[in-house]
C-alpha cells in the first residue's frame, strides 16, 4: 500500500465521503444536524478555513484524515484551534496512519503560528496522552464524560 498525505483541497472529490464517515463515527455530536448539511458545512470548511482537512490516500482511495479545526466546541468558544475530525477507515488501521495524520496538522498549526492546540475526546484519552497531550478538564457532554486536552507546539 502506497500512502501518502495531502490537503482536501486539492482532492474535493473525497469530501462528502469523509464527511459522512465522521458523521457516522462521531454521531452523538450530529443529532441535531443533518448529514447533507454537516457535507456542505464541511466542504465549505476547506475553503474558507473553519475545517483544514488532511488525507490520507492509497493511489486515489480515501484511507482517513484529521482536520485543524477553528472552532470545534460550542461551550468554549474562547479556546482553538483544534485537532478534530480524525479517523482512519477499519482497513487502514494499525500503521501508524492517525498519527502521521495528527502530526500533519500540528505541523499545519505550528507553521500559522499557533502555540497550543486543544482536542476532546470520548475515548481516546489514553492515546493522546502517550503523544503528549494533556488533560485540561473533564466535561459532560453528548451524554458522556469528555476529556478537554491540550498540546504546546
Amino acid at each position: 500500500m502506497h500512502q501518502r498525505l495531502d490537503w482536501l483541497t486539492n482532492h474535493p472529490q473525497h469530501s462528502s465521503m469523509f464527511a459522512e464517515w465522521i458523521h457516522r463515527q462521531f454521531a452523538y455530536e450530529y443529532v441535531g444536524q443533518p448529514l447533507a448539511e454537516w457535507q456542505c458545512e464541511f466542504a465549505e470548511g476547506q475553503a474558507n478555513g473553519n475545517w483544514q482537512c488532511l488525507i490520507a490516500l492509497d493511489q486515489d482511495r480515501l484511507l482517513g484524515g484529521a482536520a485543524l479545526a477553528k472552532a470545534d466546541l460550542a461551550q468554549r468558544p474562547d479556546l482553538g484551534p483544534w485537532l478534530a475530525c480524525v479517523f482512519v477507515t477499519p482497513h487502514a488501521r494499525g500503521q501508524g496512519l492517525a498519527e502521521r495524520l495528527i502530526e500533519g496538522i500540528c505541523a499545519r498549526a505550528r507553521e500559522n503560528g499557533v502555540a497550543r492546540i486543544y482536542l476532546h475526546t470520548q475515548d481516546k484519552r489514553d492515546y493522546y496522552a502517550k503523544r503528549g497531550w494533556a488533560v485540561q478538564e473533564r466535561f459532560q457532554g453528548w451524554g458522556k464524560e469528555q476529556w478537554l486536552m491540550a498540546k504546546n507546539l
